[in-house]
């Protein structure tokens, strides 16, 4: 039996919580991986997994063992990083975390350019409104928008999201148009509440903070749903320029207290701050960060 195998398998069943999700992703059968553990387990004489419910847990001596494989497996890949450095392909499975509505419209549209780019890459993009666990599900990197909570994690800031806040014509023209950020205490306001902000939203003029509690009749954990409202005629929405940028050119939306200038957001590349980068992740990041650089989606909106 090939330990070093084994244990790296382990630690992949625990971290992703599935037999067969652990097989799909080493491209192998689910009575395969169980057959490694199994004889893993003959070898060190004990459980380490209890298989009694559907979702697996750890035996005691299976959380320690999985503690003492995370570090060794760790030191191994620092070993042959130091080895190997600058001579690593970029080559292997890459599993990407991001939202939902950043990672249909920036970056599955990119895929094609950056796997031209790198063919021997092979892209898992894993979509959520939650902020999701790198470790537990899995995630090489995974990219944020927002301040960052998490000190435990490798970041690096790789791009900003500037906002802009839009109403529905229809909504428009029912209630009347804000000018200035103290205004919208007035009006039905639509609460994407995953930022730590939560109801407070944050506009500059002329070196001038303007902060304002906003108050509505809806809000949601999606970007995607927001929209929907928007576009419905509920209510006005601080939103990302992107998330919004081909509405605005149709004129499905308009954008409002354009003089004054929202709050941004960074966009951070995130990985597990007990995983080496690989050169795959390196080199998806690097080219992130590029090409949100050169976006035009992404940039301030207009103040004409």
């Amino acid at each position: 039996m090939d330990k070093l195998n084994a244990m790296a398998v382990f630690v992949r069943v625990v971290e992703r919580g599935s037999f067969s999700a652990v097989a799909r992703e080493l491209q192998t059968s689910q009575p395969t991986i169980s057959k490694i553990l199994r004889a893993l387990e003959t070898e060190l004489g004990g459980k380490l997994i209890a298989r009694s419910t559907r979702q697996l847990s750890l035996t005691d001596e299976g959380q320690r063992y999985y503690n003492e494989c995370r570090q060794i497996l760790a030191a191994v890949d620092a070993a042959e990083h130091s080895f190997q450095s600058g001579r690593e392909a970029v080559a292997g499975p890459l599993r990407v975390g991001s939202s939902v509505s950043f990672g249909r419209l920036q970056i599955a549209a990119r895929l094609p350019d950056f796997l031209e780019r790198y063919p021997h890459v092979d892209i898992d993009l894993q979509l959520s409104d939650q902020n999701q666990d790198l470790v537990s599900e899995g995630l090489d990197v995974t990219l944020r928008i927002g301040e960052l909570s998490d000190s435990g994690l490798i970041a690096r800031q790789i791009g900003t999201t500037h906002r802009v806040t839009v109403a529905s014509p229809d909504y428009l023209a029912r209630h009347g148009q804000p000018h200035t950020p103290e205004e919208l205490s007035q009006h039905n306001c639509l609460l994407f509440n995953l930022l730590s902000s939560q109801n407070q939203w944050i506009y500059e003029k002329n070196a001038q903070r303007h902060s304002v509690r906003i108050k509505g009749n809806a809000q949601s954990n999606s970007s995607e749903a927001i929209r929907e409202m928007v576009l419905g005629g509920l209510g006005i929405a601080l939103s990302p320029v992107w998330l919004f940028s081909e509405d605005l050119k149709a004129g499905r939306v308009t954008a409002i207290l354009q003089d004054y200038r929202a709050q941004a957001l960074p966009i951070h590349a995130v990985s597990p701050a007990n995983r080496r980068q690989s050169a795959r992740v390196k080199a998806f990041v690097d080219y992130m960060s590029e090409a949100l650089a050169h976006a035009p989606e992404l940039a301030p909106p207009s103040e004409d």
